[in-house]
C-alpha cells in the first residue's frame, strides 16, 4: 500500500492525504505544496502545519515529510515531537 493517497478534486486540482503517526489521524494537503509525485515515497515542501483546538486545548502538528519519512519538529504537541519516522501506509 501507498503512504500518501491521491484524491481528485477537480481536472487541474487533488488533495493529497497521509496516516500521521503523531496526531493518528489523517492530514489533508492541497496544490499549493509541491510534491515528488511518489506516493510510495512521498516528498513534499514547504512543511505540514496543522493546528486545531481539542477540548479547549490548543494542538499543533508541524513536520517535513521526506522521501517517505515524517520529521516532527519541536512545536508538535504530540508524543513524536522531535522525531523522524516512517509515514505508515494509508488505506
Amino acid at each position: 500500500m501507498a503512504k500518501f493517497r491521491i484524491i481528485p478534486e477537480s481536472e487541474t486540482v487533488n488533495q493529497l492525504q497521509f496516516m500521521c503517526p503523531g496526531c493518528k489521524e489523517v492530514h489533508s494537503l492541497n496544490n499549493t505544496w509541491s510534491f515528488n509525485n511518489d506516493v510510495n515515497n512521498p516528498t513534499v515542501s514547504p512543511s505540514v502545519l496543522v493546528r486545531w483546538t481539542y477540548a479547549g486545548v490548543p494542538k499543533i502538528c508541524h513536520s517535513f515529510i521526506t522521501n517517505g519519512k515524517i520529521q516532527f519538529l519541536n512545536d508538535c504537541t504530540h508524543e513524536l515531537a522531535d522525531q523522524t519516522v516512517d509515514l505508515p501506509e494509508i488505506e
